[in-house]
């Protein structure tokens, strides 16, 4: 799977390094300083936070891929002098312990997103047809829950809920607004989640047929989709097997599918070559973002998370009905 090991030892030699010397107050800027990992995370933060009352920081500005992440010492830094600090909590932010054993505020509150969904979350799924990684055909004893817990809105809905408890406890000054922001927000995603309702149910065909990996397990689940898909969500393979997109090729003959999906930042190869194995090699490649590796710059704020979901939603509007 695309997974990275960061030993325990590495991050915590890594920020003792870091913090060492460092006498500052833990927050001296007079607002609540919260420190967010992935893009929806931090998306989600802005809408509950006003400017005025927080400082909003986003680890991955680089675009960096949750799965392959590795914190620098200046994350470290960041991380550990916080007073709210939220990640998504699956095996790709295993570093996240160690970094918090070193940390300077031990009042900071955490907030491990898929430990709030709990019952909710959703193990790794190896369907028909998809190649697995070595190690999964190798065979694994402990169960692994799929990461991609921000691209479903019910999910949405109990991730901004927990946050703004958090936001609340840690700042009582501004509990209120955080409170009535959240509201507002949940109404949005309440609003959002009725449109993919309609669109699903509206839908002359509910399978969908990806030339990628998958990570949207969560929003089929939602509203009852199937899927055939290259990889799982966090597989590590780039390239496909001949078995694979043969099975994926037949797949689109048999239920006449006219759409084959990639995820944000595919070079189509794969999808590609399903089409050219279909018999009517016709089939239109579609993206849904998966808003993995969204890149920020001080000159240029990516989409908002409702944002970028409703394009997800005419993209399957496109290819359903």
């Amino acid at each position: 799977m695309f997974r990275k090991i960061i030993t325990a030892a590495a991050v915590l030699s890594l920020a003792a390094s870091s913090l060492a010397g460092c006498s500052a107050p833990v927050n001296d800027s007079g607002k609540l300083d919260v420190v967010c990992t992935i893009y929806p995370i931090y998306d989600w933060t802005c809408q509950l936070a006003d400017a005025d009352d927080a400082n909003i920081t986003y680890l991955m500005t680089s675009g960096a891929d949750l799965h392959s992440y590795q914190p620098t010492a200046d994350d470290i830094m960041k991380i550990s002098s916080c007073d709210v600090f939220v990640y998504v909590g699956g095996e790709s932010d295993n570093w996240v312990d160690g970094a918090l054993k070193n940390a300077r505020n031990k009042n900071m509150k955490v907030v491990d997103l898929m430990d709030v969904l709990g019952s909710d979350l959703r193990e790794e799924e190896l369907k028909e047809g998809m190649q697995a990684d070595e190690e999964e055909e190798e065979g694994e004893d402990e169960i692994e829950y799929d990461e991609h817990i921000w691209l479903s809105l019910r999910n949405a809905e109990k991730c901004v809920t927990a946050i703004a408890d958090e936001l609340a406890e840690a700042d009582s000054a501004h509990a209120d607004s955080y409170k009535n922001n959240c509201t507002a927000y949940c109404d949005k995603l309440t609003d959002l989640d009725n449109q993919y309702r309609e669109m699903v149910g509206s839908a002359k065909t509910k399978t969908l047929i990806f030339g990628d990996r998958f990570p949207f397990r969560y929003l089929v689940d939602d509203y009852g989709l199937d899927y055939f898909a290259a990889f799982i969500g966090c597989s590590a393979e780039s390239e496909a097997s001949f078995e694979t997109i043969t099975f994926l090729a037949n797949k689109c003959d048999e239920l006449g599918a006219e759409y084959i999906f990639t995820i944000d930042g595919s070079n189509c190869n794969i999808a590609n070559a399903i089409v050219s194995s279909t018999k009517t090699k016709s089939q239109k490649v579609l993206t849904l973002n998966s808003m993995q590796t969204i890149k920020m710059t001080d000159d240029k704020k990516p989409a908002g998370y409702c944002e970028l979901m409703t394009d997800n939603l005419n993209t399957l509007k496109e290819a359903l009905n």
